[in-house]
């Protein structure tokens, strides 16, 4: 990552509510689910946030409104200075050249019926000027080279290439276009465990050759460790937890995550002796009707009064180095794989 590097994405107080509604010929709202409520991040040239959490906390949804997939319900996307989410027709078409995708399935994101020729280059069909007609089928050769597959398979169709090796095509597709952001939505977690580690190794060596940013969504904790620079914790819409790996996987400061590095498998028996596991008690509550003040407290050992009243904000508290969202957060050591 450049030290001190403007952000390449800036995100500013970003909501995303899908409006709840009742009756058939006349509709009337009676509320909204949350899914994105309230997140801020920058993202710089070169570096990767790793975003986790459990299903439902609205990680897709956040890809989604940075990728302009989904309108904000208010706050801001910056690219380059600019707002993509108030972008429209050809200034939207300009800014997603910036912004791109690699999808969590690598086969339903790519269509049968089109070879892979056809498939990475149809960012080109697209954004005409990017590649004349004459140069495409070089420079999807010269993409399928760089993401470690055989250039003369252009008119292949994705059913005659391991899961894999779809998933590299899905990335030579993002690659297309020479974005400054991708966007990865558990890119890996459809894949072979031995598969993973392949294309986890190619995401870096890609980043470190053109000098990407990533958003890397999953729920897999040790495979974004592996890749993140810094962590975002997710819950209910909103960041609980955010810092640098290493502060967020040996001494997290929030109970939520304190209690997600607990359950992340130890091969090793001394280790699983040594460490407590903490199981949360219930469901995550409903995104439509969240919790008074701190979200997570229904499930807390360590809720109080205050925490039914009082909002904790995402911030840096007495005792730790990184930023939570908790009224007593503290920071605890975590026994890890390996």
């Amino acid at each position: 990552m450049a030290s001190g590097s403007e952000p390449v994405l800036e995100v500013r107080d970003l909501v995303k509510h899908f409006p709840l509604t009742q009756g058939i010929l006349y509709k009337k709202q009676i509320g909204a689910i949350k899914a994105v409520d309230g997140v801020s991040f920058d993202l710089r040239k070169g570096e990767t946030l790793g975003i986790v959490g459990e299903s439902g906390c609205g990680k897709s949804t956040l890809a989604k409104v940075l990728m302009a997939l989904e309108q904000p319900t208010s706050g801001s996307v910056r690219i380059g200075g600019r707002d993509i989410s108030k972008a429209r027709g050809g200034e939207l078409k300009r800014m997603r050249r910036n912004i791109q995708m690699v999808m969590q399935d690598p086969y339903t994101s790519l269509n049968p019926r089109m070879t892979v020729g056809d498939i990475i280059g149809e960012p080109f069909e697209i954004h005409t000027d990017v590649a004349p007609k004459g140069d495409r089928r070089k420079k999807v050769q010269e993409l399928l080279e760089v993401v470690g597959l055989n250039p003369d398979h252009i008119n292949r169709y994705p059913h005659q290439f391991s899961g894999g090796q779809r998933q590299r095509i899905g990335i030579a597709r993002g690659l297309a276009l020479q974005p400054e952001v991708i966007v990865c939505d558990e890119p890996v977690s459809a894949l072979d465990v031995s598969i993973q580690a392949q294309v986890i190794n190619l995401l870096g060596r890609l980043q470190d050759e053109f000098g990407l940013a990533y958003i890397f969504i999953a729920h897999d904790l040790s495979v974004v460790r592996h890749i993140s620079d810094r962590v975002g914790v997710m819950y209910l819409g909103k960041f609980v937890e955010l810092g640098k790996d290493a502060e967020i996987y040996d001494r997290p400061a929030h109970p939520y995550t304190q209690a997600l590095l607990s359950a992340v498998p130890v091969p090793d028996p001394e280790g699983r002796e040594q460490r407590e596991r903490i199981i949360l008690q219930g469901d995550p509550p409903s995104p439509a009707n969240p919790p008074s003040g701190c979200r997570f407290r229904t499930r807390c050992w360590k809720a109080q009064e205050i925490c039914a009243k009082e909002e904790p904000l995402l911030q840096i508290r007495p005792g730790t180095a990184h930023m939570s969202a908790c009224h007593f957060a503290e920071t605890h050591d975590v026994v890890h794989a390996g």
